[in-house]
């Protein structure tokens, strides 16, 4: 029985193309420029709401220029690649003035793409009318765990899949501007682990989705605690569970913040963890019958998902400019996951399954 290599982090191919970073908040801040640092990705400039906080973070990772504003940032002809990480309602209007930038060969923007599945696809054909790769930051694809387990997927170790779970019992960091906004946790956190089982088993045809307010989040919103249960044309039926209460939080109560994940298949199991909540590495274990003869085997890596999964997402786009074929992480298939995410909702709505068939979008 030979031992299966995994391969964690993607192979850095491309580190040419000067990136333009919008935004000076945590997620650009301590995710984005601290993978591009490790890797060696060029940022150039930098804008953000206000001078002064991007200042302080161009003094922090060493950028040469600071715009006053976003607009400036992308009519710099020094910038190749734009890098947003702004509110979803003000994204759409930044990325349609890249699109029309000359020297703007890429976009990178965030999840959400924009506030509703139309405007999604109307950014997804603009993109391509333009003819610039539009990608969109599902960075939790790149997870180690993710990708791991991806590998013993496609080479068939765990047979065929028959049961997934993804159980989050964490509490994230609700960004200001949600609180003006109607949807919550399928938009800006279901939304990491509907992609990633897209990610893992392709596009399912059946959603069926419940929720309850969130007893902690102090602003209005129609989806607090969710669960989602999914439909695979093979059968699969997969489980999300995003409880952003997970329990009580007061001085000196234990803190069991966690995520975790499991495949069954015919011939196997995988399991691991998710490690953002506590700023751990994410784990993997798994036993095939026929890969490891019923042994459990726990391939081991330093890298976490933050900030390290945001090297991938940067380098499969320097590599589609470089390549002229599509982003890994391209619009068209992300507006798939935003359809998924319309259709929980409905789900929520109608209190009923709902069918989909995502090879329409």
């Amino acid at each position: 029985m030979s031992e299966a290599v995994h391969k964690p982090d993607p192979d850095i191919r491309v580190r040419t193309y000067k990136i333009g970073a919008i935004g000076a908040g945590m997620i650009m801040a301590e995710c984005h420029l601290a993978a591009y640092a490790e890797a060696g990705f060029p940022v150039t400039a930098i804008a953000s709401r206000t001078r002064a906080n991007a200042q302080a973070v161009a003094d922090r990772w060493n950028i040469a220029t600071v715009h006053d504003t976003p607009e400036a940032l992308i009519d710099d002809p020094g910038v190749e690649i734009i890098d947003i990480a702004y509110p979803p309602d003000q994204q759409p209007a930044l990325i349609r003035k890249a699109l029309a930038a000359p020297h703007v060969k890429a976009i990178l923007a965030q999840k959400p793409l924009a506030l509703s599945l139309e405007e999604a696809r109307a950014l997804r054909d603009e993109a391509a009318a333009a003819g610039k790769p539009l990608s969109v930051n599902q960075n939790m694809r790149y997870d180690q765990s993710m990708q791991v387990l991806k590998q013993i997927l496609e080479r068939g170790a765990l047979g065929d899949p028959v049961f997934a779970q993804i159980d989050m019992h964490a509490i994230p960091h609700w960004q200001g501007f949600l609180e003006g906004y109607d949807r919550l946790t399928l938009s800006n956190m279901s939304v990491h682990h509907l992609d990633a089982l897209r990610f893992l088993f392709g596009d399912p045809t059946e959603v069926t989705t419940l929720t309850r307010t969130d007893p902690r989040t102090q602003f209005d919103h129609s989806d607090g605690i969710v669960i989602t249960t999914l439909r695979f044309p093979s059968g699969l039926m997969a489980l999300s569970t995003e409880d952003v209460w997970s329990g009580p939080r007061e001085e000196g109560y234990a803190d069991d913040q966690h995520i975790t994940w499991r495949v069954e298949g015919t011939r196997g199991v995988a399991k691991g963890t998710i490690g953002w909540p506590t700023g751990a590495a994410s784990t993997l274990s798994y036993n095939s019958i026929d890969e490891t003869g019923g042994a459990w085997v726990t391939p081991e890596w330093d890298t976490m998902w933050f900030p390290h999964a945001f090297i991938g997402v940067m380098e499969q786009l320097q590599y589609a400019i470089e390549t002229g074929t599509p982003p890994v992480l391209n619009v068209a298939d992300n507006v798939r996951t935003m359809a998924l995410v319309e259709a929980a909702y409905q789900s929520i709505d109608q209190k009923q399954t709902v069918q989909l068939d995502l090879s329409q979008d």
